[in-house]
């Protein structure tokens, strides 16, 4: 919780001429510049730390949802469990609280102070990101106590709190980016910045209302759940695939390149599920289309999508594993990873990618696809079943995400000609509401948010209001049985789970289970169990 200002250094050294040892040497605080320095020297590193850490957690979130499995056959995180005495899925505490932090602070007063209010809106916007990620990931965090001044333990908050701190964050954020006084992103410095929207402040009032809308959606199983809170919040939010938020990269070093690149090699050890792969083979009983491909002619039309996606094996096949199977013993038949290799051990930085994982590829903070998605259920659910509205959001998602992965398909001739077949299929997008159900709208939103960041830890929160398909009976009487159709629990959980499933990530060990036990004990953090509690957020009303 103490203040840093590595961040701002790295800043000044990047981006001014000024070498760092002089700019060093006219401070005489050691704890922090003298001055707070101008709100573009914090930004892009803010951005950067934010998106890191939400990629770093969501490799392990991504494995409790089965959107990628370890190639070992006791990895600790197929089996739901977690790492002892280790900060190994915590990254994300790091970021909000000692990589952001303080520095988030001097960036939002530094740009109050200077009229660059397109800064401070963009201040709060991110610090809802912050706040939405860190509690959908952990549940209880600490949020009033956070960043005072002297203090060394910190209370926690409950979630409850946390969601409605975060919608006055976004709300502030809102006001500030349509506010018509003070300098422009031009003048501001915001677009050269931002590397995000590059300055574009309708955009980021997009990306807010979004961040409002998945905040208002997390809330399905309580009794105050409003459909048309979620619907209204994303008639202002983005109306296309132009809209989405990425996060560009460099990609010429570790320390500029994607987190999920080749030479940052973080996934070494992870390959496509067979439940994605069942997604995107025509196999999943929700998304089986009557047709045959048109090249694997033994085949069910294959999404147009597996091969912009996902990883051949060695003999051209698509195929994933299974958790704490391991890689199986043909070896012409394990799936490559997903710069094309066929071990993680002997990825080079100029591997060849597939999808997302590419060095300077942009990485999704949020998609139009994903939101289309976010309205469909919310639509259905409003109409308690299938409704035109919900109808025209699947189909929109579908398309919007079929869109996107098209730029990373090698033949690109076959994805059209697959799009067109997949995109006429009854059994994939239904004419009439009468052919759409939950399980089509989730497990094409599962497609969608498959191998990014803040994607995959949407999955994750979609799982958990969904009990991982266990028979759950919300409190609007909408049953919600066997949505994931398809999915199948690990053969084994780890010991400490006591049969149950995942539900949290527990705190950073390293401040919370070292500096601050008292409050960590009476949220339940000690017991060998903790993250199988449940989160409020998923919790059905008492």
């Amino acid at each position: 919780m103490k203040r840093i200002i590595y961040i701002s250094l790295i800043a000044v050294c990047t981006l001014v001429s000024t070498s760092c040892e002089n700019w060093l040497d006219v401070n005489t605080n050691p704890n922090g510049p003298d001055a707070i320095l101008p709100p573009d020297l914090y930004l892009p590193q803010i951005q950067s730390e934010l998106s890191v850490a939400i990629q770093w957690d969501a490799r392990y979130a991504g494995q409790y949802t089965q959107d990628w499995v370890s190639t070992g056959v006791d990895n600790v995180f197929d089996a739901h469990g977690h790492p002892t005495s280790s900060d190994a899925y915590s990254q994300l505490w790091r970021a909000v609280y000692f990589s952001m932090g303080y520095n988030l602070i001097d960036m939002m007063n530094s740009a109050e102070a200077s009229q660059k209010y397109d800064f401070v809106g963009v201040g709060h916007i991110l610090k809802a990101l912050g706040w939405q990620m860190l509690t959908d990931y952990h549940g209880e965090i600490i949020l009033s106590e956070a960043f005072t001044p002297d203090q060394r333990t910190f209370e926690y908050d409950n979630q409850e709190f946390v969601y409605n701190e975060i919608k006055k964050e976004l709300q502030l954020g809102i006001q500030n980016l349509e506010r018509t006084d003070g300098i422009d992103a031009n003048g501001s410095g915001l677009r050269t910045a931002d590397l995000i929207y590059n300055g574009d402040r309708s955009k980021w009032i997009k990306f807010a209302y979004g961040l409002l809308a998945i905040n208002a959606n997390r809330l399905t199983n309580k009794s105050s759940y409003n459909p048309d809170e979620v619907i209204t919040n994303l008639n202002k939010s983005f109306t296309s695939n132009a809209d989405d938020a990425l996060i560009r990269y460099e990609g010429t070093n570790s320390a500029n390149a994607n987190w999920y690149g080749p030479i940052r090699n973080n996934l070494g050890a992870l390959r496509q599920s067979t439940f994605i792969i069942g997604l995107l083979n025509g196999t999943n009983p929700s998304l089986m289309p009557a047709a045959n491909d048109p090249v694997l002619t033994t085949e069910k039309l294959n999404d147009p999508r597996i091969a912009a996606m996902m990883a051949p094996a060695p003999d051209g096949k698509y195929r994933g594993l299974t958790p704490l199977a391991g890689l199986g013993s043909v070896v012409a038949e394990r799936p490559n990873t997903f710069w094309g290799t066929t071990s993680g051990n002997v990825v080079t930085p100029s591997s060849q990618q597939v999808y997302l994982f590419g060095n300077a590829t942009p990485h999704p903070i949020m998609t139009y696809a994903m939101l289309q998605f976010i309205r469909a259920e919310a639509e259905w659910r409003k109409a308690k079943g299938a409704s035109q509205q919900a109808l025209d959001a699947y189909k929109a998602g579908v398309t919007a995400h079929i869109d996107f992965a098209r730029q990373f398909a090698v033949d690109k001739a076959l994805y059209d000609q697959r799009r067109t077949a997949y995109l006429g299929s009854e059994e994939t997008i239904p004419t009439t509401p009468v052919g759409l159900t939950l399980s089509k709208i989730m497990l094409q939103k599962y497609i969608a948010t498959w191998g990014w960041g803040l994607g995959m830890m949407e999955t994750w929160s979609d799982f958990r209001r969904y009990h991982y398909n266990v028979d759950v009976v919300p409190n609007d009487g909408i049953t919600t049985t066997g949505v994931y159709t398809g999915f199948v629990l690990p053969s084994a959980l780890a010991v400490s789970n006591n049969g149950q499933l995942a539900y949290r990530a527990r705190p950073r060990f390293n401040s919370e289970y070292m500096w601050n036990k008292d409050a960590l004990e009476k949220i339940g953090g000690f017991d060998p169990a903790f993250h199988t509690f449940e989160t409020w957020f998923s919790k059905p009303s008492e």
